[in-house]
């Protein structure tokens, strides 16, 4: 250590606004006052620091006090507001200084203290950032609604248990903390007002809880801190290709003029703003990437067809990318109805059509003939060939394939693309993202929506028996949904003699796909009264006529998938009811699963039991397999917080390359 940076003293101040206001002369300038103001004033007793050389102080108390006056732990000091340790040497950064220090203890006391070679240029800059950093903590945490036995992630010790909210006395002063457990009995209190440090933890499967007092955890962080970096830079990468990239603006259209005037519906003010927004993305140079989230039922592919329109009528072609041919038969078949008295030429494309009706349109398409394509997979085939293709539309993407995404990504840096998920996306991720990604939510429910009645009961002959004669006397539709397919017909069997005079059909991933599309249609021009069926429902029918669902065992469906099947019913202003059933016996986990069903109830609630198992999913989507691992090790809204600093990081170097 190079001796003429030793110090014999130094202040550190805790991170709080008042001190990040001031510049660092300030310090300098008031410590005399400031040291005076330490024998008798609370505030600065608590908010400052002052260490010597030679001076007793228990090094645990020491690390304690740099915890509670906000420094983050980390692996190594890099940055203003960090502090780490190794066996009995602390470095810390402090916000009042500009470069770092190395405290070194024998025993209970401090032997050194040195300056260390990192030191900032711009102080003012550097505390901006770090200003952000902390707001954006503050947003990240959201600990409303917090109960004993929820999963926590501190900033700098990791994952543990939400125990309680105690009250330690201190100095004739009452104070609270968060009492969070750790592993092997440890204990952590952590003062009110230092939430910034606390979120909660979000993830794909049951946390590791942490140990405290060792350096797993901070080697942990800096490991995904640096795949959330590698991330953010893959993102701003794919981003800085479609900056260059410009094309001419769509002009305005007539043709949405007329389908907003035969829209049979009235727009929610989510539909409206997501509609301006894809208007101001069409009508600038630079083509649009925009994700599209919403429940399911909320007017997701609406908005997507008025873009299509748009992009068709400034000469270009648009295709919409299904993952289910039922999917696509269904958006065809709803298009062709919408656009019917308008001069555009619409096509299906999938592996039902035979090899000459195939051929067909992708000459068709080639030549210029088809101005809007709706498909699955089969799009994506070398053989298909557009004359001049503007817009993509993928209705969700998550559901295709690695082949076929790495085809879309190639495809996203030439054109606009307008992806759709029915998968909430979490407002952290959300946060995290719409710095570099345009994302646009749709959150209310259509004008004159009544909520699905849930009703979660054993399972019961005579209940199913009069659910469906109730749901026919109306002239309605139900999905009967059966998730075996080895025993399906039994199923039917037993329904049909259970009520000889109603007309059955089954629906399954094993039936030809000509056999399916046959069914759906037989069912949609309701020559069908009940469709038994499996989970294949779930990708996006949308039948306003089918208003009850009966789920013949619902303890064999995850929580996000009997939410996304809830969504085929309740699609007009009639009331639907959907019947959960399930047997005698059920595990705690079973309960927990269909109590959050059942608060499921209310319209949009995919955004309420999201942090169970929807929203995690959504992220999951969004982010893709790699970065799910990560987001396990320290929970989605640090993981989330983590890409957000990357972004900001990343886009100040470019700035700062610029100037």
């Amino acid at each position: 250590m190079d001796l003429s940076r030793e110090i014999d003293k130094v202040l550190i101040v805790s991170i709080i606004p008042y001190f990040l206001e001031r510049e660092n002369f300030w310090f300098e300038k008031n410590l005399k006052k400031i040291l005076e103001a330490r024998k008798t004033q609370i505030f600065w007793q608590e908010n400052t620091l002052f260490l010597e050389k030679n001076l007793k102080i228990p090094f645990s108390f020491l690390l304690r006090k740099l915890d509670e006056m906000g420094y983050e732990k980390v692996w190594q000091v890099s940055q203003i507001g960090e502090f780490s340790q190794r066996g009995g040497v602390v470095d810390v950064f402090p916000i009042n200084l500009n470069f770092a220090i190395k405290i070194e203890f024998l025993g209970n006391r401090i032997e050194n203290i040195f300056r260390l070679p990192i030191e900032i240029e711009d102080e003012k800059r550097e505390k901006e950032v770090l200003k952000k950093k902390l707001k954006s903590q503050k947003i990240f945490s959201d600990l409303k609604g917090l109960k004993p036995g929820d999963y926590l992630v501190h900033l700098d010790h990791g994952i543990g248990i939400f125990k309680d909210v105690e009250l330690i006395h201190d100095r004739e002063i009452t104070r609270k903390y968060y009492e969070i457990e750790y592993a092997q009995g440890d204990k952590l209190y952590v003062p009110f007002g230092l939430e910034r440090k606390l979120s909660r933890y979000v993830g794909f499967s049951k946390p590791k809880i942490s140990r405290l007092g060792t350096l797993t955890w901070i080697k942990t962080k800096r490991k995904v801190k640096e795949e959330a970096e590698k991330f953010a830079r893959e993102l701003l990468k794919i981003y800085a290709k479609r900056e260059i990239v410009t094309r001419p603006p769509y002009s305005k259209s007539e043709m949405v003029k007329y389908l907003k005037e035969t829209f049979p519906f009235e727009e929610t003010p989510d539909q409206e703003k997501a509609i301006e927004e894809i208007e101001k993305d069409l009508g600038g140079e630079k083509p649009m990437d925009r994700l599209v989230c919403g429940d399911v039922g909320f007017g997701k592919t609406e908005v997507a067809l008025r873009a299509m329109v748009r992009v068709v009528e400034s000469g270009y072609q648009a295709v919409m990318l299904c993952p289910t041919t039922i999917l696509a038969n269904q958006h065809y078949q709803n298009f062709k109805k919408r656009l019917k008295d308008l001069p555009i030429e619409i096509e299906i494309l999938t592996r039902i059509q035979t090899k000459k009706e195939q051929k067909e349109t992708i000459k068709k398409l080639k030549e210029g003939k088809i101005d809007i394509l709706v498909g699955t997979h089969r799009i994506l085939s070398s053989d298909v060939e557009f004359k001049k293709l503007g817009l993509l539309v993928i209705d969700d993407e998550h559901k295709f394939g690695v082949r076929q995404k790495e085809k879309l990504k190639k495809l996203r840096a030439e054109i606009d693309v307008l992806s759709l998920s029915a998968t909430p996306i979490p407002r952290t991720l959300y946060l995290s993202l719409s710095g570099l990604r345009e994302i646009s939510l749709i959150q209310t429910p259509p004008v004159g929506r009544i909520p699905t009645k849930i009703f979660i009961l054993p399972f019961s002959e005579k209940t199913i028996k009069e659910a469906i004669a109730k749901e026919i006397e109306r002239g309605g539709q139900v999905y009967y949904l059966h998730n075996k397919i080895e025993n399906i017909s039994s199923v039917k069997s037993f329904l049909e003699a259970l009520l000889p005079n109603v007309k059955f059909g089954i629906a399954h991933g094993r039936l030809k796909e000509r056999e399916l599309i046959k069914v759906i249609e037989n069912f949609q021009r309701k020559r069908i009264d009940v469709l038994v069926a499996t989970t294949i429902i779930e990708a996006g029918l949308d039948l306003p006529n089918s208003n009850t669902l009966i789920v013949a065992d619902s303890t064999k469906l995850g929580l996000s998938q009997a939410y996304q099947i809830k969504g085929r019913i309740g699609r007009s202003n009639v009331q639907s009811f959907a019947y959960f059933f399930y047997p005698q016996k059920l595990t705690p986990s079973m309960k927990e699963r269909l109590e959050a069903l059942r608060e499921a109830e209310e319209l949009g609630s995919g955004y309420k039991i999201a942090l169970k198992d929807l929203e995690i999913r959504g992220a999951g989507n969004i982010l893709g397999k790699e970065q799910s691992g990560n987001v396990n090790k320290v929970g989605l809204n640090l993981y989330c917080q983590m890409i957000l600093e990357a972004i900001e990081k990343l886009k100040n170097k470019k700035l700062e390359k610029i100037n």
